[in-house]
């Protein structure tokens, strides 16, 4: 008897049809799971966003020759090139008068810092107060009673610092800075507020602007005025007026001189000075720049005390004596005797000279000036950028008014300003055009202005810029698109489930073989029957 074996013809399709849902299935979760791993992965690396680890904030004391303002800045705690990016937050006028005029009393300047610190210490969050650093820096006023007695300028520094020691803030110390420094940290903080250094680009990212120039800054305080601005190629690298300035990753050469008595209030007195000498009595005199029907006096002492003044002094002179003092609002002979405030004939003609003898690159490209600047031409109606017809034409016209119609011109009337504008604006003239050189061509390159955005225009900001490349940054912090604990758990399910179907796959492969192998033994034992 013979036992017939035969292949059942459904037995491949069936086998095929078993595997093959399985293995579709596998493959499409394998290849899920690669394309997951491989999309968190790059997002995870080339998405993150660099935090910064918090704010810093600084305080600088700008000690003027008539006023100290207090500045709190800001910035973030990493720093673009080793520079901080710093904003101004808050700004307070401290009552009276500058500290120079505390020689006589220094145990009273505390007192007037005390309201202004008050407020400054509700804008610095009070966990900061201890690491926050708070500067002073005394300008011409303290560098002229320095010059004048040195010990009551030290005792001056020495009362402050010991009511600013008592503080809760980081007090790095009072000191009185150069007028080259003044001038180095105006023409910072001046290109710094018009971008000049820095610009966000489209993905939010500090960069340096392509192809902007810097600005010139023109700067007039109450003792000193300075002027700074980069240097052409062709300068005297030799001289102490020349220097080299690092900010942001870039080298600038820069030229920049302070005028020491030279600033709006020191130059009126010298102008009374010598009006005084030219004076037939030296009791009463004539001012051609003050108003007409104005009237005044002052001591002897008011105009003689100075350092800028001392040489001008008369023979007999009394520093109570009282002077009385009458205006003629002479435009023109206001103009005329206001030049003999300069020395314009030490320069000879000469093209690299401003006046006393001072050495000066010719001026270029475009300038903003500040402080004294401003403010008189906002007193003559003019801001901004204008012709130096418009500003000759606007001084003439204040020059000429009666003392009772300038109420109606000022807005914020104060005798002691108002008076003095007249002067002002002709020494303004006198000191850009033949003492600098600007011309009607180059003068309307000069923007009058006192505030960028929030910010004063005033070297403490530049200042401020300049400590923050000693002040160390922090670590940045990293924000991941997916939170770690999250991307963890992603990662681990995606790879655990690429293994399994691999796993999987690999199994179905073994099996399909040995089921072949099977099937072509049981073909051959069929075959041989």
């Amino acid at each position: 008897m013979f036992t017939v074996l035969t292949r059942q013809p459904c037995e491949p399709a069936g086998l095929k049809a078993l595997y093959r849902t399985p293995t579709i299935i596998a493959v499409v979760v394998l290849l899920v799971s690669i394309v997951v791993l491989v999309s968190i992965t790059v997002i995870q690396i080339h998405r993150q966003e660099v935090l910064p680890p918090g704010l810093k904030y600084g305080i600088v004391l700008d000690a003027g020759s008539s006023r100290t303002t207090v500045y709190v800045y800001q910035w973030p705690a990493e720093k673009e090139n080793n520079t901080g990016v710093v904003s101004q937050t808050f700004k307070c006028s401290v009552k009276g008068s500058g500290i120079s005029s505390y020689g006589n009393n220094p145990q009273d300047v505390p007192k007037a810092f005390e309201d202004c610190m008050q407020k400054v210490k509700g804008q610095v969050p009070s966990r900061l107060h201890r690491s926050t650093p708070i500067h002073l820096g005394a300008t011409a006023g303290m560098r002229l009673l320095r010059l004048q007695n040195e010990t009551a300028a030290n005792e001056v520094l020495e009362s402050i610092q010991s009511y600013f020691k008592s503080q809760p803030f980081d007090f790095r110390g009072a000191q009185i800075i150069s007028g080259q420094e003044e001038g180095v940290y105006g023409w910072i903080t001046a290109n710094y507020l018009m971008g000049n250094f820095l610009e966000k680009n489209l993905w939010h990212m500090w960069v340096h602007p392509h192809g902007v120039e810097t600005i010139g800054a023109l700067d007039l305080g109450g003792a000193s005025t300075q002027i700074s601005f980069v240097a052409g190629e062709k300068v005297d690298l030799n001289t102490s007026d020349i220097m080299q300035v690092s900010l942001y990753g870039y080298v600038y050469t820069l030229y920049t001189h302070s005028f020491q008595c030279y600033g709006r209030n020191e130059a009126e007195k010298k102008f009374l000075a010598m009006l005084l000498q030219n004076s037939p009595t030296k009791t009463h005199l004539t001012n051609p720049c003050y108003p007409r029907d104005y009237s005044t006096s002052f001591t002897m002492g008011h105009v003689f005390d100075s350092l800028c003044t001392a040489d001008q002094r008369p023979e007999s002179y009394n520093p109570d004596d009282l002077i009385a003092v009458d205006g003629t609002g002479d435009a023109s002979l206001c103009n005329a005797k206001v030049a003999s405030v300069f020395d314009f004939k030490a320069c000879r003609d000469q093209e690299t000279c401003s006046f006393d003898g001072v050495y000066q690159p010719k001026i270029k490209g475009p300038f903003v000036a500040f402080a004294g600047f401003y403010y008189t031409a906002s007193a003559l109606n003019l801001s901004g950028s204008f012709s130096l017809d418009t500003f000759n034409s606007s001084t003439w016209n204040f020059c000429s008014q009666n003392w009772s119609e300038l109420p109606l011109l000022l807005p914020k009337f104060d005798e002691v300003y108002a008076r003095s504008y007249c002067f002002s604006a002709n020494y303004i003239y006198h000191l850009l055009v033949n003492g600098y050189k600007f011309t009607e061509e180059t003068w309307p390159q000069i923007q009058f202005k006192k505030e960028v955005g929030n910010s004063s225009i005033a070297w403490s900001l530049g200042y401020m810029l300049s400590l923050t490349n000693q002040i160390p940054a922090e670590s940045p912090l990293i924000r991941l698109p997916i939170e770690p604990p999250i991307f963890v758990g992603i990662l681990a399910f995606f790879t655990a489930a690429a293994l399994l179907c691999l796993a999987f796959l690999a199994y179905l492969c073994s099996a399909s073989r040995k089921k072949r192998r099977s099937q072509h033994a049981f073909d051959y034992a069929v075959d041989s029957e």
